[in-house]
């Protein structure tokens, strides 16, 4: 399995990863690994998963602690992208009411 993770930062210093592949148990500790270090300065981070097709709980644990750091520096973590299925996923465990994602419209024609 393999996960292709790029990082983006803008004028403002803030900061969007691009997540593209499966984010699983193999693939998670690459993300944490990107991700964690961006979470101590109180910036604003979005995560686009427009890319993934799958996620674990083990990928849902690295963006619950990112969050989680996030909160702790006062920054701000946000999900777009998101397809159904992760979506799903996210309003089955409840997430959704915890971490901001941001609904677009999928270059698929669905919203």
């Amino acid at each position: 399995m393999n996960v292709l993770i790029k990082d983006i930062m803008n004028e403002e210093k803030d900061i969007t990863i691009l997540v593209e592949g499966e984010i699983d148990v193999y693939t998670a500790p690459q993300l944490r690994e990107k991700l964690l270090p961006y979470c101590q300065n109180g910036r604003t981070i979005v995560i686009d998963l427009s890319k993934v097709d799958y996620i674990d709980s083990t990928g849902i644990g690295v963006l619950i602690g990112a969050y989680k750091a996030q909160r702790a520096t006062y920054g701000k973590l946000i999900l777009t992208g998101m397809n159904a299925r992760l979506l799903r996923i996210f309003k089955i465990t409840g997430l959704h009411e915890i971490i901001e994602i941001e609904e677009r419209t999928q270059e698929d024609g669905q919203s």
